[in-house]
């Protein structure tokens, strides 16, 4: 039962390590949030750029790259392509700064949202 309770000092420290991990997690979240991240698609008729918070900031069209200017849904289509392109981008750098954070920690993957 003693064994059990000798680690309760540790408390105080192991608390002062949670915060210091939480304020180094926000100011990478609020630095994500500035980066952008950019990807293509049709051979870069369609470009989509996301914030590192993965909200889609711009799309652009190069109507010069269009063979036909009617057919919506393929313009549809490579626009979907170029957003997700983008959001996989932002997510990977989210996941890789998540993991130099937290990788001396030992914690399970996911654990903390990376």
């Amino acid at each position: 039962m003693f064994d059990a309770l000798k680690n309760l000092g540790n408390l105080g420290e192991l608390m002062k390590n949670a915060k210091a991990m939480q304020d180094r997690m926000k100011q990478m979240q609020e630095e994500m949030a500035k980066r952008t991240f950019s990807a293509d698609a049709g051979g870069g008729m369609v470009t989509a750029t996301v914030s590192g918070m993965l909200e889609l900031t711009a799309i652009k069209i190069d109507k010069s790259r269009l063979s036909d200017a009617d057919d919506t849904e393929m313009l549809e289509d490579l626009i979907v392509a170029a957003v997700r392109a983008a959001q996989a981008k932002a997510a990977n750098e989210m996941q890789t700064e998540m993991h130099k954070l937290t990788g001396g920690l030992g914690l399970p993957p996911g654990m903390l949202g990376g």
